[in-house]
């Protein structure tokens, strides 16, 4: 047998002693990080696991360079570096801007910088019409029961954990929910703040409501990575005057995780409530995950019609939670947790409705229309009456004007007849 193979072998029962605590001999090969420690998101070694490989391989190759060729020594000590450069993904602490901003995404998350990343810009003049896209059908959503929501700040969102029985119909599989999140900006309404546009503009906010699907893989973790394993909500949020009752079941309770990895109970509500009514008009595509690890696993729904909130209701929104922790004296504050569009690529935008120009118009702008249409209908009606009963008004005048002449030319002709004629005068 090659000493290399040899050296192999021995670095493999090397490293497995490392790892339970055991103590390696003094014989064993270098090879052990070219061929043990190549990155892996699964592999996760304490820190004195880790000193005591070094260690022990830094002996090791000391004993052995003296027989090996020093070309693959720095060929195994580059391996090395390498590796120990680049931390398991799951280890990485990702933020929106900064190190490890979303423009950093890709160099730690290989799935971010693929071809089918959300968010998108939909375009509505580029949609695709599919008759086959029925309304969708939340299920359970507003049989919240007496079970308490779950209420956490992750350092990136406010999410809220969803029971098991939520789910969601109208798509080929059954989707379990699993959780809902917000997305928001830092200046106010009318400064961005979604994550989805439409034909460039942003709303204000916006909610997800995230499932998986329930058919085909067993839980949550076994479905995020797959094509067909998520179905998320895309609701719009913006501003208006009048205050949102049923956002303020999450709004409320902000104050009280106000730090990251903060978790509270708070009272079960009607999710449903949250939800545009609605339903049926919605944009659909393939798409990711909007934070990291962007797997490229979820059916994307964004409905149409947009969600209202107060400008009191947006401000507390973006105003009250931190991405910090509560030990932590540099207190941050959780802001424009929201991720640019993506590329669409070689991808095709759905809608469930037509693109016809009236069929655009929303519930409101329909009814607003209506309305219109009657005060027109009502101010021609007034206008009408009263050219009428002008009219009606000058025709007694009119005749009495009429009758008045008639009368006078008759006494006229009248004198003309009776005046008698003068008498002739003769010579005697």
């Amino acid at each position: 047998m090659p000493e290399w193979i040899q050296h192999v072998t021995s670095t493999v029962w090397l490293l497995n002693r490392a790892v339970a605590g055991g103590i390696a001999g003094p014989s064993q090969s270098p090879l052990l990080l070219s061929l043990s420690l190549s990155p892996s998101p699964s592999l996760s070694l304490s820190l004195s696991h880790l000193l005591l490989i070094s260690l022990s391989t830094f002996i090791h190759f000391c004993v052995w360079t003296s027989r090996a060729n020093m070309g693959l020594f720095i060929l195994l000590m580059l391996l090395c570096f390498q590796w120990t450069a680049a931390p398991a993904a799951d280890e990485i602490t990702w933020t929106y801007t900064g190190l490890v901003g979303q423009s950093e995404w890709s160099a730690y998350f290989p799935d971010c910088r693929g071809t089918s990343q959300s968010p998108i810009d939909v375009v509505t003049t580029l949609t695709k019409y599919d008759p086959s896209l029925i309304p969708l059908t939340p299920l359970g959503y507003s049989q919240h029961g007496n079970k308490p929501f779950t209420l956490y700040n992750n350092g990136h969102t406010a999410v809220i954990e969803l029971p098991e029985w939520m789910g969601l119909g109208g798509l080929p599989w059954l989707f379990t929910a699993v959780q809902m999140h917000l997305h928001w900006g830092s200046g106010g309404p009318s400064h961005g703040g979604s994550e989805h546009t439409i034909n460039g503009l942003s709303a204000d906010a916006e909610l997800h409501v995230v499932h998986y699907n329930s058919e085909l893989y067993p839980n949550m973790s076994a479905a995020m990575t797959q094509k067909d394993g998520l179905a998320v909500l895309g609701i719009l949020i913006v501003t208006g005057e009048e205050t949102n009752l049923a956002f303020n079941s999450i709004l409320n309770y902000l104050s009280r995780i106000r730090h990251a990895d903060q978790k509270v109970p708070i009272p079960a509500f009607d999710v449903q409530s949250l939800l545009p009514k609605d339903l049926g008009r919605y944009y659909r595509y393939n798409g990711s995950l909007t934070t990291p690890p962007c797997y490229q696993s979820v059916i994307w729904t964004v409905f149409h019609e947009r969600v209202q909130i107060s400008k009191a209701q947006l401000l507390k929104m973006e105003t009250i939670l931190y991405s910090s922790k509560a030990d932590n004296p540099d207190r941050m504050l959780l802001q424009d947790n929201y991720r640019a569009t993506q590329p669409l690529n070689h991808r095709v935008v759905f809608a469930s409705f037509s693109a016809e120009a009236w069929k655009e118009l929303s519930s409101g702008e329909v009814t607003a229309i209506v309305i219109g249409v009657m005060c027109g209908c009502v101010g021609l009606a007034v206008i009408i009456r009263f050219i009428v009963k002008t009219i009606r008004m000058k025709e007694p005048e009119k005749a009495k004007e009429k009758k008045q002449d008639m009368a006078l030319n008759s006494t006229s002709e009248a004198e003309k007849k009776e005046e008698p004629s003068s008498p002739l005068q003769t010579e005697p």
